[in-house]
C-alpha cells in the first residue's frame, strides 16, 4: 500500500526547495537527450522556486536559467483563453454569438450549422487539426497579415470535420480563428489585446510575441540522425533549421505565425505568474483579470474529447493516473516542449520548459515536486 501524503494550510518555505529541485533538474539533462530546462514552481501567492539547468544553447554553451526565453507554443492557448474569457467578462465578446457574427467569411458546415465563440474555447467547434510544421518564419522575416493568414487556411482546411458541440477534437485552427474573433471583437489586433487584457495585468514583461534583444532565447533543439537532418532543413522553412551539434540539430531564431495559437516567447517565471492568476482564481497582485467564478468554470473539465478531455483552455489527459486533481496544457513543436500544470486543492502550479522536442516525463517531475512540497 502507497504511503499517503498528508497537506495542510501551512505555508511552503521556497527556501528549503532549491538544492532539491536544482537536483531533479540536474538528473533530468544527465544523459544528454534535453539540452536544457527551466522550472518554476508558484502558490496563488508566491513564487517559490524558479531555475535552469543544461544549456539553453548547445553550440555557445549559454546555461538555462529561470529567465531564459523559450517559445510557449500551445502554451499560449491558456492566455488566449484567459483573453476570451476577460472580455466575456466586460462584456465585450459574446461567446454565445456564432463565429460567422465576428468573422462573415468562415465557412458553415454543409448542414449549415454555425458554431459559436464557446466552441472554438473548448474545441467542439468541429475543425480538423492540421499540423502547424510550417506555421513559422526565421525571426527576421516580416510577419503574414493575421486575417490573411487565417484565410489562407481556412480555405484548406476550413471544412468541418466533427460534429459541432460534440466530443472535443484539439485544433489549433480553432485557437487560430479565435484570436482573429477576438481582434474583430476588440477592432484592434491581437497581439496588442492579449498584452492588454492579460499580459501587463499579470505582470507578465518578459513575454511577448517577439524575440528579446536583451536576453537570448533558448534556442530549440531535436535530436534526429544524420541523413534526417538533411530532409528536416529541406522540409521546414529556409532559415529555421541550423547546424547540428553532437546528436542534436539547432534551429536558428523563428517565430510562430498565427500569435494566438502558439506565439508567445517568455520565461517561466512569467508562465508562473499565468498560472498563479489561475490558482488565485482571476487575481494577480491586486489585478483582477477574470471574475473568481469565470477563472473556476475554465478549469472545469466539462466536455469528453480526443485525445484529452476540455475546460475552457485547460484541459486533463485520459491517462491522468490516481493523484491530486490538476488541469493543465502542454507546448511542444520546433524544438521546444512545455508544460504548465496548476493543481488547485493544493494551491500549487507547476510550469516547466525544455528547448527539445522529445517529450519527457514531466509526470513523475511533477509528482516528485509535490513530495518536496507536501505540508505535513
Amino acid at each position: 500500500m502507497q504511503p499517503t501524503t498528508t497537506f495542510t494550510n501551512a505555508p511552503l518555505d521556497g527556501s528549503r526547495l532549491a538544492q532539491p529541485l536544482d537536483d531533479l533538474l540536474a538528473d533530468l539533462v544527465a544523459d544528454g537527450r534535453i539540452p536544457g530546462v527551466s522550472l518554476a514552481v508558484t502558490t496563488s501567492t508566491t513564487l517559490l522556486y524558479a531555475g535552469g539547468s543544461g544549456w539553453a544553447d548547445l553550440q555557445r554553451h549559454c546555461p538555462a536559467s529561470a529567465d531564459t526565453p523559450f517559445l510557449w507554443f500551445s502554451l499560449t492557448k491558456i492566455a488566449t483563453a484567459t483573453a476570451a474569457m476577460a472580455l466575456a467578462d466586460h462584456g465585450r465578446l459574446d461567446l454565445d454569438a456564432a463565429v460567422n457574427d465576428y468573422l462573415p467569411s468562415y465557412p458553415t458546415s454543409r448542414r449549415g450549422a454555425r458554431p459559436v465563440v464557446r466552441q472554438l474555447l473548448d474545441h467542439t467547434a468541429g475543425l480538423p487539426n492540421p499540423l502547424p510544421v510550417r506555421w513559422i518564419r526565421p525571426a527576421a522575416a516580416d510577419a503574414p497579415d493575421p486575417a490573411t493568414f487565417l484565410a489562407r487556411l481556412l480555405t484548406k482546411h476550413g471544412t468541418v470535420k466533427h460534429p459541432i458541440g460534440g466530443p472535443a477534437r484539439y485544433s489549433n485552427l480553432g485557437y487560430l480563428t479565435l484570436a482573429e474573433v477576438i481582434a474583430t471583437a476588440v477592432g484592434e489586433p491581437f497581439v496588442d489585446v492579449l498584452r492588454d487584457v492579460v499580459l501587463d495585468p499579470a505582470g507578465m514583461t518578459n513575454t511577448g510575441f517577439t524575440h528579446r534583444a536583451d536576453t537570448p532565447t533558448a534556442t530549440g533543439h531535436v535530436r534526429v540522425p544524420r541523413p534526417l537532418g538533411i530532409a528536416l532543413k529541406a522540409y521546414l522553412p529556409a532559415g529555421t533549421v541550423g547546424q547540428r551539434t553532437g546528436r542534436q540539430i539547432a534551429f536558428e531564431p523563428f517565430v510562430v505565425d498565427g500569435p494566438g495559437y502558439g506565439g508567445l516567447i517568455g520565461d517561466v517565471i512569467d508562465a508562473a505568474r499565468l498560472a498563479r492568476l489561475h490558482l488565485a482564481d482571476g487575481i494577480i497582485d491586486g489585478h483582477r483579470v477574470l471574475a473568481p467564478d469565470t477563472a473556476q468554470r475554465m478549469r472545469t473539465i466539462s466536455t469528453p474529447g480526443k485525445p484529452v478531455d476540455l475546460g475552457l483552455g485547460w484541459y486533463r489527459k485520459h491517462d491522468t493516473a490516481a493523484g491530486p486533481p490538476h488541469v493543465e496544457h502542454i507546448g511542444a513543436g520546433g524544438g521546444y516542449c512545455n508544460v504548465m500544470r496548476i493543481y488547485p486543492e493544493l494551491d500549487l502550479g507547476l510550469v516547466v520548459m525544455a528547448n527539445t522536442t522529445a517529450r519527457y516525463d514531466h509526470d513523475t517531475l511533477f509528482d516528485r515536486i509535490i513530495t518536496l512540497t507536501s505540508r505535513r
